[in-house]
C-alpha cells in the first residue's frame, strides 16, 4: 500500500497509485474487475483491491 494515499481513494488518486494518467483507462480497469465502492453515490477504490487487480493481470 501507499502511505501517501489513503485506503478508499477517489478516482483521481486510484490513478496516481495505478501510475496512469487517463480515466478512460481507469474506467477499462473497472470493466476488466476492478472493484469499485459505491456508498449514497460516492465513489472509492479500495488500495488492496488495486494490489489484487495487478496481481491478477500479471502476465
Amino acid at each position: 500500500m501507499q502511505k501517501d494515499l489513503p485506503r478508499y481513494m477517489t478516482y483521481k488518486q486510484a490513478m496516481q497509485c495505478l501510475n496512469i494518467k487517463s480515466y478512460n483507462t481507469l474506467y477499462k480497469y473497472i470493466k476488466q474487475g476492478l472493484r469499485v465502492v459505491t456508498i449514497s453515490g460516492t465513489k472509492r477504490i479500495d488500495q488492496l483491491d488495486v494490489e489484487k487487480f495487478m496481481e491478477a493481470n500479471k502476465i
